[in-house]
């Protein structure tokens, strides 16, 4: 299977404080208009999705509505993917076919190495692998293989950049 961990694109600023006013930051316009050349190079790569999943914050699912565009199965929201890397977000990957996940750093980079490196990392370190990875806002890690840790091996890290020029 192909896996596509895809950061959120650019959004706006929170407009007050706490948690929920983070969590409703919609995309900004710049952001949007970054992340359609994102889609447009990954269509131009030949790059489908049989399924999405997405973190149920406002900037992520407005990402994910923009790779809609690509899907051609099922896509769903998930509270797993707006937290640390888990088991239970694991086991809402399907085995098989191309899956992008739409979700936040630095989640996102842990969920990178736990697949790449598996468990011996342990949780502190998979927790603390931000920075290991550089996923930029509308950045597409690109994997292959099992969705288990340690499973998977690294394809491409492609940041939104690529895909401007």
């Amino acid at each position: 299977m192909e896996l596509f961990l895809v950061r959120h694109a650019l959004a706006l600023p929170p407009e007050g404080e706490g948690e929920e006013a983070d969590d409703r930051r919609p995309l900004a316009p710049k952001g949007v208009r970054r992340f359609r050349k994102v889609v447009r190079g990954l269509k131009a790569l030949g790059v489908g999705f049989t399924f999405l999943l997405t973190s149920p914050k406002r900037r992520a699912l407005e990402t994910a509505e923009l790779l809609a565009e690509l899907l051609e199965g099922e896509s769903r929201v998930t509270p797993h993917l707006a937290a640390p890397p888990s088991e239970a977000l694991l086991r809402e990957i399907p085995g098989e076919g191309r899956v992008a996940l739409v979700g936040h750093e630095p989640y996102l980079s842990g969920l990178l190495s736990w697949l790449l490196f598996g468990d011996f990392l342990g949780d502190s370190a998979r927790e603390g692998a931000e920075g290991r990875f550089l996923l930029k806002k509308g950045g597409v890690a690109w994997l292959e293989g099992s969705p288990r840790p340690g499973g998977m091996v690294l394809r491409a890290l492609l940041p939104p950049k690529v895909f401007r020029l």
